[in-house]
């Protein structure tokens, strides 16, 4: 985005400040200027003069000697241009002056040309007689400008004034690097209102006046959008009676600055007001449009259409395009058609003035390999508002430049208009977020210099009016940004993080993860990692039943294919295709295990984000069984500081496991997830031919339990009390039940419970088994004695026979 200061001035009329300053301030304040150039560099002692007399050179048959008045005096020119007579007012650099180039689109000098009084062919010559291109522009921004010669200004110009400043070139034209939410500054209006608010000046837009006459464009034309989802505003207007010609000189002046081409004074009103507001237009001439018409669609696949540019386009079903009741006369938000350019013979023109999809018009660009100024704004998503004051400030400029008559009313298709968006303002939490204690009043006053608004609530407080034309601001942070911008960046001090990672220091959850990798690592496994896209398929793989709510799942709208095309539910997929990999490859005695999240829909179709949990995913196959999984988990438990026992629960139901070698993990009631060996036709599914093991916890359900807070316990001062028991134990009694009543009945003297011996055999009576624990019993304070003992083993021996369980003789 380039803008001349010239132009940012008229609207900010009190802004005094250097190309440095300006510069310097502008970016500090989050408008970052890349860089700017002068357009008068190089350019010295270049005043306006007047030819009074030409006489032919008397050595040179292509010279001339001119005796030119500059005010005040007469200076004598020799000059080889032909296109002056007596007369005329040119720009004369004076003896000791400065000019930017030469002629034929040679480069410029970098320290520029300097002039000085001498002889031509004996002649003597005071000074020089300058082309545009001379004064470092071409007669693409001075159209008026003769193609071979000296410039030649109107006949009002003032004789002896600065010839530079008549050019309009006493300006700086500055660079600016737009971040793409900031639609706004895509326009020299935003330019300015930035500026204004950062030198706390005020800022002035143009008054738009009412126009139109007392008829009605109703009349003139009628406009039907079919795709409302490309398309959400489209204004037209009409203008008759049009009177072609050049556009006013300051037009063409900033139209010239910002690097756009004068050409007539319609085209120029339609770039000025593009670049003015941001909205792009574009301007038809009426009597080409077939039923007066115009219909907003798709093009037809094969479609072709030539463009202005003379080009033919091939369109295909995602392009947008503008069409009378017969044929395509323009694609919309990027050019229009060369069936309905204007031309010298225009009476009557339409302006249309439209808000289409961002997205839709980006690709379409890159589609038909067409990129405009235009597309280039419609795509950044234009605000639906600012549509309408840009076609009404193009119908106001037609009236004042008497270019037309303006046609009464406005056409105005459009979907319901988003309304302006309102934020609470909470100062403390600006203050908060920034490390700053700005005062309420001063960043109200910020505010209302960007044009926000405010209200008072009902139950007390103020809240924030978001103008339209500021897309960007949503939320709290946003409104902090804003605070910062304006106070200033450099009066922010320093001060410390808050948090966990104040000192570099990972967060809670962080730590817990961190710490499961170091545990599983330290137990063999190898972490592995996979894509969080899946197929369908998977959940057949997995004999996951057809009703089950794991297969409730988020669709990619734009998969890489069938195989990627959803959000992964259960994350059981990529580790065993890893171990089906590692096992087809015949690699022995694999452990793999991966911390990834799963995504589980809310509600279908998505209406908000899906719910991600992060899963540790745990698998193998050879050396090891059930049981070594189930000790990586409760080291795992252990680390993290879950000093209670967990719970194993045999019916936990998963159909991809084996049905009698699964467990439900549980802590204090609550399932962590689950562990088992996987069931054979899983295993077949994925080509695995060895018993294959997996454990999945979900870390959100683990981290409520845990801490990283230990506390000492010296080494006992007593001796341990021991006693062993051995059981017959019914088949369907588990040993953490058993555990657990142990735990129960032998109170605060208990220091341990471990299985050292379980049997099944012929020596045992059928539907039992043999099972034998040691029971240490130990207290901080004393030497137990013997009654202390035999009361606590008496509770748990009472405790065994209500479940059914036998001491062997």
């Amino acid at each position: 985005m380039n803008t001349a200061l010239s132009w940012i001035k008229a609207y900010v009329p009190d802004l005094d400040c250097g190309d440095q300053e300006y510069c310097d301030a502008m970016t500090l304040s989050g408008t970052k200027v890349e860089g700017y150039v002068r357009r008068d560099k190089n350019l010295e002692k270049i005043v306006i003069g007047q030819i009074l007399s030409i006489e032919r050179h008397p050595d040179a048959d292509k010279l001339i000697v001119c005796q030119v008045d500059v005010g005040g005096r007469t200076i004598q020119i020799v000059t080889g241009a032909h296109n002056v007579k007596e007369g005329d007012k040119v720009p004369v650099v004076l003896d000791g002056g400065k000019v930017a180039g030469g002629h034929d689109g040679a480069p410029l000098p970098q320290e520029g040309i300097s002039i000085k009084a001498g002889k031509l062919r004996g002649v003597a010559s005071e000074g020089m007689m300058c082309s545009i291109e001379e004064l470092g522009s071409d007669r693409n921004m001075y159209p008026e400008a003769p193609e071979n010669g000296i410039y030649i200004f109107p006949g009002n110009a003032e004789v002896g004034s600065d010839a530079v400043e008549a050019l309009g070139l006493r300006d700086t034209v500055f660079e600016y690097e737009v971040t793409s939410n900031r639609v706004d500054c895509y326009s020299v209006l935003g330019i300015a209102r930035e500026a204004a608010a950062t030198f706390r000046k005020d800022f002035v837009p143009p008054v738009i006046a009412p126009t139109g006459n007392g008829e009605d464009v109703h009349d003139y034309i009628s406009v039907e959008v079919e795709d409302k989802d490309l398309c959400p505003r489209y204004l037209a207007r009409v203008c008759k009676n049009i009177k072609l010609g050049p556009s006013p000189e300051w037009m063409q002046r900033r139209l010239a600055a910002s690097g756009i081409r004068p050409i007539n004074n319609l085209v120029d009103i339609t770039n000025y007001v593009m670049e003015e507001y941001g909205q792009p237009m574009h301007a038809f001439d009426l009597d080409t449009i077939a039923g007066r018409k115009i219909i907003v669609r798709r093009a037809k696949d094969g479609d072709e259409f030539q463009t202005l540019d003379g080009q033919m386009r091939k369109l295909d079903s995602q392009v947008l395009m503008i069409c009378d009741q017969e044929k395509p006369i323009g694609i919309a938000g990027i050019m229009g058609g060369e069936n309905s350019k204007i031309t010298d013979d225009v009476h009557t023109v339409l302006f249309e003035s439209a808000c289409f999809h961002g997205p839709n018009i980006r690709k379409s660009a890159k589609r038909i390999g067409l990129r405009t100024d235009a597309s280039g704004k419609f795509e950044k998503g234009l605000e639906p508002h600012n549509a309408e004051d840009a076609v009404n400030r193009a119908c106001q400029l037609i009236q004042e430049l008497g270019c037309g008559e303006v046609v009464g009313g406005m056409v105005d298709v459009s979907a319901v208009l988003p309304p302006r968006k309102t934020l609470d303002f909470q100062p403390e939490k600006y203050n908060r977020l920034l490390g700053t204690s700005v005062p309420e009043e001063e960043m109200l006053a910020i505010f209302d210099r960007l044009g926000i608004g405010t209200e008072a609530k009902p139950e007390g407080g103020v809240k924030l009016v978001i103008p339209y034309f500021r897309q960007d601001l949503n939320c709290d942070a946003d409104m902090a940004e804003e605070v910062a911008r304006f106070y200033g960046y450099d009066k922010i001090p320093t001060t410390l993080p808050r948090g966990e990672a104040a000192m570099g220091k990972l967060s809670y959850k962080l730590r817990i993860e961190q710490k499961a990798r170091d545990i599983v690592e330290c137990c063999g496994f190898s972490q592995g990692m996979s894509y969080s896209f899946e197929s369908p398929k998977v959940f057949d793989k997995l004999l996951l039943p057809q009703d089950d709510e794991l297969r409730r799942t988020v669709t990619i709208s734009n998969p890489l294919g069938e195989d990627y095309s959803i959000m992964r539910t259960i994350p059981l997929h990529g580790i065993l295709t890893s171990l089906a990999v590692n096992y087809n490859r015949r690699n022995k005695n694999v452990k793999l295990y991966e911390l990834g999240n799963i995504y589980l829909p809310k509600a279908l179709p998505l209406t908000e984000l899906p719910q991600e949990r992060m899963q540790l995913t745990l698998g193998f196959y050879g050396e090891g069984d059930f049981y070594t999984m189930k000790g990586v988990l409760e080291e795992f438990f252990r680390a993290v500081g879950m000093g209670g026992k967990p719970e194993y629960d045999p019916q936990a139901g998963k159909p991809f496991l084996h049905p009698g070698r699964q467990a439900s993990v549980k802590y204090e009631g609550v399932t962590l997830g689950y562990l088992g060996e996987v069931h054979p036709e899983v295993s077949d599914n994925y080509e695995i031919g060895a018993k294959t093991y997996i454990a999945v916890l979900d870390m959100p359900s683990v981290e409520g339990f845990t801490t990283f807070e230990r506390k000492y316990a010296g080494v006992p001062r007593y001796p341990a009390v021991a006693r062993d028991l051995s059981m017959v134990v019914p088949k369907e009694v588990l040993a953490g039940q058993i555990e657990e009543m142990i735990r129960k009945r032998a109170g605060k003297l208990l220091e341990s419970c471990e299985l050292f011996d379980i049997y099944e055999g012929a020596q045992i009576k059928p539907g039992f088994k043999s099972m034998a624990y040691s029971v240490t019993f130990r207290a901080s304070d004393r030497t137990l004695e013997e009654g202390d003992v035999s009361a606590a083993m008496k509770k748990i021996l009472n405790g065994l026979e209500q479940m059914g369980i036998e001491l062997r003789q």
